[in-house]
């Protein structure tokens, strides 16, 4: 099959194409450079006119595990609304700001992605967020791989155990639960609320483990390091949402000592004490240090106003924020002896002093990061917004009269808070694709996504261009996925099942054996049944495992 998407704009930051009218052709599945000379051509779509981009990737999107099933069945008046009837073509399905998978999968295509990542896999329940994300249509799909308060791992720091047995533990787990990157929630701090503490900063020592989130971080930082992980430790800070926190952020850019580090949703880390509400923007600080520190990458986490749930491996943090869940009810549970899980439902308000001036310090962050491959695109689904507002969020971005005039309508305070409306910057095309595409892709590691390489896999979004940005991104006229027509003027036309990315480091297999007294003394899973197997993803046929390949060790 030889298709040619003719005179299109192409904006492909990888390749440094920036609204250069190109012809691009698909194989088989794949961009190949030019039409082979003794094949026809199949099919033939005339984009001239039309914005060109590779398909979007969202490397921070709570997409499985079992937290979204119980915010689903926490909030059934949320889950009901947006229904998608049963069709020849589609599932049917609904949810707002927890979405079933089907819907996922669906709204994720109708915006033009083609990829999304898990942040928050949690090896003992592994299993089943991969069995829900194979759930999911269209999409590419991935996790990183939650440590940092798990037992085993505090027990090693505390016995002093060496950098190699902490990598080897890594890679263990990685290979385990099928990640593609490590992930950290409050270092330690999840499981210090298991021992009643209520708070841990980031050189506070854990009571029960007498190791402080900094060992945690740095440990595992380096431990990525080494084993040749392309995607940076990521890394969910201490104190989210306290006031005063842009001290910890800082202290956290700091103490990582150069080593690679990824901030993620930053914004819910960006607060400082100023002001009669005692709560004032850190962002032009978060972002000069962004800017100084090249180690450092960070996803936003944007806040826009309307209901969602927040859902969270963050126990600690989710137990003192349930005391503004709207509507008043909300869960938190421990998870074994590795995390725990806080789903509390919130409400963002553009009339709330607090909510408003969250809004304002993420637009600020994205807009004073310099460097556009170092700051990502996301909400943080669905704990600052569904990820069905991304489209409002790029048009925020790109447009400064827009932007000023939803300013102009929340808390008055607030407005007085922020230095949004002396920020003139606008996202052009080229940044919104490496926010959404290029930059996602080369972070994670994804060597044929993200671009549109001869060679790379047929993945590809064709908007018609509209000085709504918001318009524009909610709908695009067509989207490739692995070079199959998927979507047609914003609507699902065809349903196919993506690939799930995972790394496979080495690790010394002795670690096994003290991984199997620990399990056989303190969990309640066994050790064979917490390691995952290839044909458990694939064996229904909804996809397959792309491995990728590891960073010459360090």
């Amino acid at each position: 099959m030889l298709i040619k998407l003719t005179g299109g704009t192409v904006y492909d930051p990888t390749n440094g194409i920036d609204g250069q009218k190109q012809d691009i052709y698909i194989q088989d599945g794949r961009i190949v450079a030019a039409a082979p000379a003794d094949l026809p051509i199949d099919r033939e779509y005339d984009l001239n006119g039309k914005v060109v981009m590779s398909g979007a990737i969202d490397l921070h999107t709570h997409i499985g595990g079992g937290k979204g099933n119980i915010s689903r069945t926490l909030l059934p008046e949320d889950h009901r609304m947006d229904p998608v009837a049963r069709t020849a073509i589609t599932r049917s399905g609904n949810g707002h700001a927890m979405p079933s998978t089907y819907v996922t999968g669906y709204r994720y295509a109708e915006m033009g992605y083609t990829a999304a990542f898990e942040p928050a896999v949690l090896p003992v329940n592994a299993r089943q967020a991969h069995m829900e994300m194979a759930d999911i249509p269209i999409l590419d799909k991935g996790g990183y791989v939650m440590l940092g308060s798990d037992d085993f791992l505090l027990r090693m720091l505390t016995a002093k155990k060496d950098q190699n047995a902490i990598n080897d533990y890594v890679a263990w787990t990685l290979q385990a639960a099928k990640g593609i990157g490590i992930k950290v929630v409050n270092a330690g701090g999840i499981n210090a609320f298991k021992f009643n503490q209520r708070k841990l900063d980031l050189d506070e020592k854990n009571s029960h483990y007498d190791v402080t989130p900094r060992q945690i971080l740095q440990t595992l930082s380096r431990a990525v390091k080494e084993l040749g992980l392309t995607h940076p430790l990521h890394v969910h800070g201490c104190n989210l949402g306290v006031p005063g926190n842009i001290e910890t952020t800082l202290n956290t850019i700091q103490g990582i000592e150069g080593l690679p580090l990824h901030l993620t949703h930053i914004q819910f880390h960006s607060y400082g004490k100023e002001g009669d509400y005692k709560f004032s923007s850190g962002a032009a600080q978060i972002a000069e240090a962004i800017n100084r520190n090249k180690n450092i990458t960070a996803d936003v986490g944007q806040v826009l106003f309307g209901q969602t749930v927040t859902a969270s491996g963050d126990s600690m943090r989710q137990h003192y924020n349930h005391r503004f869940a709207s509507p008043n009810k909300w869960v938190c549970m421990d998870i074994e002896c590795d995390a725990g899980c806080g789903i509390v439902p919130f409400k963002y308000r553009d009339q709330n002093f607090v909510n408003a001036l969250q809004w304002a310090i993420g637009l600020e962050i994205f807009l004073l990061v310099e460097d556009p491959w170092r700051i990502f695109l996301t909400t943080d689904h669905p704990n600052g917004a569904p990820f069905m507002s991304y489209p409002h969020l790029i048009r925020l971005l790109m447009d400064k009269s827009f932007r000023n005039d939803m300013l102009a309508t929340i808390h008055p305070d607030a407005q007085k808070m922020t230095t949004l409306a002396s920020i003139d910057r606008e996202y052009s095309f080229r940044e919104i694709a490496i926010l959404t595409r290029a930059g996602a892709a080369r972070i994670i590691g994804l060597k044929d996504r993200g671009a549109l390489s001869p060679g790379n896999w047929a993945d590809i979004t064709v908007y018609t261009e509209n000085a709504d940005r918001q318009a524009m991104f909610s709908k695009p006229d067509y989207v490739f996925k692995d070079g199959e027509l998927v979507v047609k003027d914003g609507e699902v036309v065809h349903v196919k099942w993506g690939t799930t990315h995972v790394v496979r480091p080495d690790f010394d297999k002795s670690i096994e054996q003290d991984l199997q007294k620990y399990f056989d003394r303190f969990l309640t899973m066994k050790l064979g049944n917490f390691k995952i197997s290839d044909d458990e993803i694939t064996e229904d046929g909804r996809g397959s495992i792309t491995v990728h390949p590891l960073k010459e060790r360090a």
